[in-house]
């Protein structure tokens, strides 16, 4: 039995950790505030509409965030596409990207989104492990001006809405949130 094994780089994983298929097969899983989100497509869906997407490219050392940014009436301000900001005024958003380094073991991709005008962070999330991301830090509107808060205990959704500690399994599909 000679069977050939093309090595791919695993974040979180030893070199000597062998490759496992029925994972490889799973979604990613997002870590919202102190929530998980188990086997999703990346997809983010606040208030019904898609808003947040997170790719992990390991193989590029790269956490690739997709945002679309609201005002607190609602009104569409700004578009982020895979770390690059579109449809935003100039300077208004700042994007931090760290690309992991292959030479050192545990350097792991992270990306900040900084609004200039308040100095706040708008959304920082990191690669914490093999198709495993964490939403740290948020806070931003939806499409319908409530504000989403999210810090390393919880998610919240206006004044409405909390989540923590929850565990939810979505099958391959978008994380719904309010």
């Amino acid at each position: 039995m000679s069977e050939s094994l093309v090595p791919q780089r695993t974040i979180g994983a030893s070199a000597s950790d062998p490759v496992d298929t029925e994972s490889s097969k799973q979604g990613l899983e997002l870590l919202i505030g102190s929530n998980k989100f188990r086997n999703t497509n990346g997809v983010v869906r606040i208030q019904g509409k898609e808003q947040l997407f997170l790719e992990s490219k390991p193989q590029q050392g790269l956490l690739l965030v997709t945002l679309d940014l609201y005002s607190h009436t609602g009104a569409h301000i700004g578009h982020l596409r895979r770390n690059v900001p579109a449809l935003t005024p100039a300077n208004q958003f700042s994007i931090d990207v760290h690309r992991a380094d292959d030479s050192m073991p545990g350097d792991l991709p992270w990306v900040r989104v900084t609004d200039q005008s308040t100095g706040q962070t708008v959304l920082e999330a990191c690669t914490v492990a093999h198709k495993k991301i964490q939403v740290v830090l948020g806070k931003f509107y939806s499409h319908k001006g409530m504000l989403v808060d999210i810090t390393p205990h919880y998610c919240r959704i206006g004044s409405g809405m909390t989540l923590f500690g929850d565990v939810s399994e979505n099958k391959g599909g978008t994380v719904a949130l309010g």
